[in-house]
């Protein structure tokens, strides 16, 4: 239990389901006075004495009101999700209901809790660390099955059992470095060096392992931003709807019709694809509105995780050219599309362009290679990795502090091939313990967990 923190013996409540009408509503109940507002407002039976991990069925009253007919689920300290008593109590889903529910509970002795609150304590508590904490929103948070998946994996510990090894070997060569400087007359030397050496290089393999996988968890969080891109009447609102199976976007043979860009989002194979249609772009136009359309298309293409670049087949293959050069040089990921095959022969298209090898023959109007195009898309951003239960690091903060640690790590190794003094090599050691321990909250402050909490929903 991180006993540093104070103010966190009083008992709070909330409402644990989304706001809004349904047909059950929870309400939550953690701390010290949790079974006595049990007993207050639940007469049918004396909730303190009953067993952990029951659930019981009777009327909730207040000042002899009778409020609803609920379920009343008991938790003891320390076998809950908070490690302190908890209640949670299933109403009718009616607000008018939960609301008074909830004023009887604070009459009672408790507070509404804060945003993250009940996970906070989960924390203080020892019931989770900090990565698994996190983690608890981005499983909330999650709507793929990738993202669930990662999400759950970092719940159950995978992310934090990979550092749990690193820090207690690094922590064991840390305190017999520093018993070294105890006995510094003696000049005797209690750590092995090759085996700090050994662990070191396998610490650093596991965290390049963790920051490494940052651009894969960073897709599976926050999906993948697609422009797709290309002259008037290339067929990009076609190539949208297609992608899409449904009408979403105005298709014209008229060029120009897209004036602004449209976002859509497209699951594919549990990664959420945000498609932006662009308008046009083409050099010379005099309409203002069309102008200011392009301008938005190249500033989202340069924005984009991914490019799609599609044209019309039957196109001057020299500005296909050119355009792939300028997509180049800027270090665009991009995939042509080479759209309207139906319009010519497959194999001379394959002549003409095929010597590109990021590119697709499709049909946008005729839905003829859009699946591919999917698997392509797919591809483009997993770079050919695939999706493991090994831990993936999703959270910015988590990637940043591991930054830390293999930068601490490489001076560790540098000062022992240096013959760094005992009280320097020990500085980086405790530097590399010190962003560990920010990973999983065994160095952390209360302005911290305050602002990591507070992007929790209120219930939770």
């Amino acid at each position: 239990m991180h006993t540093q923190f104070t103010g966190w013996d009083d008992t709070i409540a909330a409402l644990a389901t989304p706001p809004g009408v349904g047909a059950i509503g929870v309400i939550r109940i953690s701390g010290k006075a949790a079974l006595a507002i049990a007993d207050n407002i639940f007469p049918a039976k004396k909730i303190s004495l009953q067993p952990s991990h029951t659930l019981h069925v009777g009327l909730l009253k207040h000042n002899e009101t009778v409020l609803d007919e609920a379920v009343v689920a008991v938790f003891k300290e320390p076998r809950s999700y908070t490690g302190e008593d908890v209640i949670e109590i299933s109403c009718h889903g009616s607000n008018y209901i939960l609301q008074q529910v909830l004023q009887a509970i604070t009459s009672n002795g408790a507070r509404l809790a804060k945003p993250g609150e009940f996970t906070q304590r989960a924390f203080l508590n020892g019931k989770l660390d900090l990565a698994q904490a996190e983690a608890v929103a981005d499983l909330i948070a999650s709507n793929t099955e990738a993202s669930k998946r990662a999400a759950l994996g970092s719940m159950r510990g995978g992310f934090s059992g990979a550092l749990k090894a690193v820090r207690e070997q690094l922590l064991k060569f840390a305190a017999l470095i520093e018993l070294e400087l105890d006995f510094s007359q003696e000049d005797v030397e209690f750590a092995d060096r090759s085996a700090l050496y050994a662990v070191v290089n396998e610490a650093a393999l596991a965290v390049h392992k963790l920051i490494s996988s940052f651009q894969l968890g960073n897709v599976i969080k926050n999906g993948v931003s697609v422009a797709i891109i290309g002259k008037p009447n290339a067929g990009k609102s076609t190539l949208l709807n297609a992608l899409l199976n449904e009408n979403r976007a105005i298709v014209s043979d008229i060029p120009g019709t897209t004036r602004d860009t449209i976002e859509e989002v497209l699951n594919i194979d549990g990664i959420l694809f945000r498609l932006i249609d662009t308008a046009g772009i083409r050099k010379h136009t005099s309409d203002i509105i069309e102008t200011a359309g392009i301008e938005r298309s190249i500033e989202k293409m340069k924005q984009a995780d991914l490019v799609l670049y599609i044209f019309d087949v039957q196109d001057d293959a020299d500005e296909i050219e050119t355009r792939v050069q300028e997509m180049k040089a800027q270090s665009l990921n991009y995939i042509l599309v080479a759209n309207k095959i139906d319009r010519l022969n497959d194999a001379e298209g394959r002549r003409i362009f095929g010597h590109y090898d990021k590119i697709i023959f499709i049909s946008a109007k005729d839905g003829l290679h859009t699946e591919t195009l999917k698997e392509r898309m797919t591809d483009a951003v997993l770079h050919g990795k695939i999706q493991t239960e090994s831990s993936i690091v999703t959270n910015a903060r988590h990637y940043h502090a591991l930054k830390e640690v293999a930068t601490s790590l490489e001076d560790i190794r540098l000062g022992m091939n240096n013959n760094l003094a005992s009280d320097l090599l020990a500085l980086d050691i405790r530097r590399c313990l010190h962003y560990l321990g920010e990973i999983t909250g065994q160095v952390t402050n209360e302005d911290m967990l305050d602002y990591i909490f507070s992007k929790f929903c209120i219930g939770k």
